[in-house]
């Protein structure tokens, strides 16, 4: 596994590898990517819904969270934002254990998310804008923390030197253009440019429904795209250091648990790891191979890892160690040449 000075990871929402890849028609973006770089054929998600899968990606495990409820919720908590806290097998969503930001800053690395739509730097608004504070010309709910999976961990709650680095997309076109990006760039567009989709109402525009299903994959693709040609055009790109892009999902669109959901140590039992089915994940890189297919079974803990690897840390979280259950780099993805 080489070495990297830069990772982009961009998550989208909600899409499965088959409806996809091969439909050029509605995601022409994805489709060139994933041809003329590298597509990692047999990559899984962890669980059903979206957040249990953003934090798996940074600490290794889903941490037993199997809902959307918000990063304060404890068992039985009464709360808007809580509405599963009742439920069998609930735990606590903050996540007390380590996670990839303590690992990049102990190795005096730097990290930045850069979250479309937050609020303002660090907000820990479980959804913005509201119907109670709704914001003229704003879909309703575009961010949503739910799809911030460093704002679950308490180092970052608690620490406002950290959750300063919760930015929006402002702030990631200014870096680009200043030349200042962090080692680690985790990217996650809003709900209407991720292909998650609003419902139908006040605010929400036609390419943002998720009865448009063609329109609303049209629209995330377009972003998708656009974000790729800015990371391109930064200096960086060109320069002599190995830089990669990840685009990768959160799960797949359908939520049964019919078929092979996932690999890599999942357990089709478990509440909170029986597999989120299987997704899109792509890796560019400036200096790395060219059309390359790798059927090798990942999931966002093979993600976690080769992130680890890449940057030189040789600590793997939770789940990211289970080399014996095939969770292993994604080497021939990172190849430099």
């Amino acid at each position: 596994m080489p070495r990297y000075q830069h990772i982009f990871l961009i998550i989208e929402e909600n899409k499965d590898y088959d409806e996809l890849i091969g439909a050029a028609s509605i995601a022409p973006n994805l489709n060139r990517l994933a041809h003329t770089y590298g597509s990692a054929t047999s990559f899984y998600a962890e669980v059903h819904p979206s957040e249990g899968n953003y934090v798996a990606i940074l600490g290794g495990d889903t941490f037993g969270i199997h809902d959307d409820d918000a990063y304060y919720c404890t068992p039985h908590r009464q709360d808007t934002w809580c509405e599963k806290s009742n439920g069998p097998d609930y735990v606590d969503h903050t996540v007390r254990e380590r996670g990839l930001a303590d690992q990049l800053e102990a190795h005096g690395l730097t990290w930045k998310a850069y979250l479309e739509s937050i609020p303002e730097p660090g907000s820990g608004a479980v959804r913005w804008p509201t119907a109670e504070h709704p914001v003229a010309g704003v879909a309703p709910e575009i961010y949503a923390v739910k799809h911030n999976g460093f704002m679950s961990f308490k180092q970052v709650q608690d620490d406002p030197r950290r959750a300063a680095k919760l930015v929006g997309f402002d702030v990631l076109d200014a870096d680009l253009a200043a030349g200042r990006m962090p080692n680690y760039a985790h990217i996650v567009p809003n709900q209407c440019n991720d292909m998650h989709g609003r419902d139908a109402g006040p605010g929400v525009p036609e390419d943002c429904r998720k009865s448009n299903h063609a329109g609303l994959i049209r629209r995330g693709d377009r972003v998708l795209g656009e974000l790729v040609e800015k990371i391109m055009h930064a200096s960086l790109w060109s320069g002599p250091s190995s830089v990669a892009i990840v685009i990768t999902f959160d799960e797949s669109g359908k939520s049964e648990r019919a078929g092979v959901q996932g690999c890599c140590g999942y357990d089709p039992k478990s509440a909170a790891n029986f597999g989120g089915g299987r997704i899109p994940t792509l890796v560019i890189t400036n200096h790395g191979p060219r059309g390359i297919e790798d059927a090798t079974p990942y999931n966002h803990y093979s993600l976690l890892r080769t992130t680890e690897r890449a940057f030189g840390i040789e600590e793997y979280l939770r789940h990211a160690a289970d080399r014996d259950a095939g969770v292993v780099e994604m080497t021939p993805l990172f190849e430099v040449r």
